[in-house]
């Protein structure tokens, strides 16, 4: 906070300067990345934000109308927006992984691309990507002192309001895709749809809903037609929209918010409908659960091609279907296959090999999502264990949100069979808006539900570790332990493992779920491209 207090000074004291100058200005290097980050953290506590956000929870669509407003402060119009030639998906699960195929399929064509996801596993500025990648962190630091610059500037004719973390970096995403001059934006909604800060833009090109689920109960209700609702508050008059196959209540709700909005609304057939006509096509994300994802991206990126660019090259046919349009497959080019086989989204079924030691990493934290994963882990797990020379032991290592039913999510699990469970707090970073002691006891509890769903537990073998040491084990042979936090836990999982499931084994397959948090804390500790 001081150093934020001392920012502050610092850019008033340069009022005569633009805010394109100081984030310019070699001389002004105490304005690095890490104070925007700083910054970024510091809305998270402002009174006005805070304010408004207390209003949005009774009334939601003031959240639009604070969006359009921090936007109008910042420059940035409707027409700028739609210049932004946008993809929106929004759904449960399945969505970013979707806007990852589609990304990867139209930079394949040669365009440009905008993406913007959440959450992110290590930096924020995985958030905003620019043909795939995370903008750099010159660029983010530029843009960043750009935006803030302006909302700072104007808070004061506004009430002092300022946004919260989320809105901003969605206004941040549009200042940089328009400064980069992008070709096309692929937009991944953050919650819902509806109220969502994303749903901000008036003319997307296409929009596509991903699989639903239950998840964010407290904003967008407990039943899939209420989540279905939300969902559908993207779709736009006359602009196409595509889901995957679902539930038959929340195909229902979307079927006629497409009708009430007029948007036409078309349900994506099976991945192997178009491999028909161009042999099996290969996925760069694992998991059967992938084909959906990969349908829906080939019809967004097929319809946003015919309609921005291509429109006599590329065709297709659809049958009506209970009021919606039933599609059947096109031939996918050469382009789009290469797109799917190529497509990379980290955290996503994802192994990563440390030595002996074998991540299965997955942010699946919805139980639809779950079931997935744990198919997904059973499956590839078993083909990498015929490669082992010697005995392989499973290690579960779990974290969850405190607001999602972690008991509910570890039943799903327990066939995996694993030797040994271990559950933790997020990374140290990750999880400071949860006290210490709350982070443990929320761990206590899953490793208590994990024993309830498993046999032959007398609740006498919990084993709990400190941040530094390692406490003796009971004689008892346990199952399970506790960290406050996810370096903790990789330290004993790679450097520790006395527990003996663990001490003889030739191999250890770790299967890393619940959070993209929790994944994210692998990814920092052990992956080349986030551990720099």
């Amino acid at each position: 906070m001081r150093a934020y207090l001392l920012l502050k000074v610092i850019l008033h004291a340069l009022s005569d300067f633009t805010a394109e100058d100081l984030a310019m200005d070699s001389d002004f290097g105490r304005l690095t990345e890490m104070d925007a980050i700083r910054t970024l953290s510091a809305l998270q506590t402002d009174a006005s934000a805070l304010e408004m956000q207390e209003q949005t929870r009774i009334c939601p669509q003031l959240k639009l109308q604070a969006m359009r407003g921090f936007l109008e402060r910042v420059g940035i119009t409707a027409e700028d927006l739609d210049h932004l030639n946008i993809i929106h998906v929004a759904g449960t699960k399945g969505k970013g992984s979707t806007c990852a195929f589609t990304e990867r399929i139209l930079r394949g064509y040669g365009y440009r691309t905008g993406f913007n996801s959440s959450p992110h596993l290590v930096e924020v500025r995985e958030r905003i990507r620019i043909n795939g990648q995370p903008i750099g962190k010159e660029l983010f630091t530029k843009y960043f002192w750009q935006v803030y610059r302006r909302l700072e500037d104007t808070k004061d004719t506004h009430g002092g309001m300022m946004p919260l973390c989320f809105p901003f970096l969605t206004a941040l995403a549009f200042h940089v895709f328009i400064q980069e001059k992008v070709g096309v934006v692929i937009l991944e909604v953050g919650i819902g749809g509806a109220y969502d800060c994303s749903n901000i833009i008036k003319r997307p090109w296409v929009c596509g809903i991903a699989s639903l689920d239950i998840d964010h109960t407290e904003i967008l209700g407990d039943t899939i037609a209420k989540i279905a609702w939300h969902k559908g508050g993207i779709f736009k008059p006359g602009v196409p929209a595509f889901t995957v196959q679902q539930p038959e209540d929340g195909l229902a709700v979307l079927r006629d918010r497409a009708e009430l909005i007029r948007c036409p609304l078309r349900v994506c057939p099976e991945l192997e409908d178009y491999q028909a006509d161009c042999g099996p096509l290969y996925l760069g994300l694992a998991g059967k659960h992938q084909h959906f994802n990969a349908s829906l991206a080939l019809q967004l990126s097929h319809t946003w091609l015919q309609r921005r660019c291509l429109p006599e090259s590329l065709t297709s046919t659809s049958v009506e279907n209970a009021g919606l349009l039933q599609l059947t497959f096109f031939k996918p080019s050469p382009i789009m296959v290469k797109g799917l086989a190529d497509t990379q989204w980290p955290g996503r079924t994802q192994i990563l090999k440390h030595g002996a030691v074998t991540f299965f990493l997955d942010g699946a934290h919805t139980m639809r999502s779950i079931q997935a994963c744990a198919a997904w882990f059973r499956e590839t797990s078993a083909q990498h264990q015929k490669n082992a020379r010697g005995r392989v032991a499973r290690v579960l290592m779990f974290s969850i949100k405190r607001e999602r039913d972690s008991a509910a999510m570890l039943k799903l699990l327990v066939p995996c069979h694993f030797d040994f469970a271990v559950f933790c707090g997020f990374a140290c970073n990750a999880d400071h808006t949860v006290s210490a002691e709350d982070r443990l006891q929320r761990c206590l509890d899953m490793e208590r539900s994990w024993h309830l769903h498993s046999s032959g537990w007398d609740n006498k073998g919990t084993q709990l570790l400190s941040e530094d040491s390692l406490l003796p084990l009971p004689e008892k042979k346990g199952d399970t332990l506790v960290f406050p936090c996810t370096q903790s836990a990789l330290q004993w999982i790679t450097q520790g493992r006395e527990a003996a499931p663990l001490c003889d084994a030739a191999e250890i397959h770790v299967l890393t779920t619940g959070s993209l948090y929790l994944v994210g804390g692998v990814l920092k500790q052990f992956d080349p491209a986030f551990s720099k």
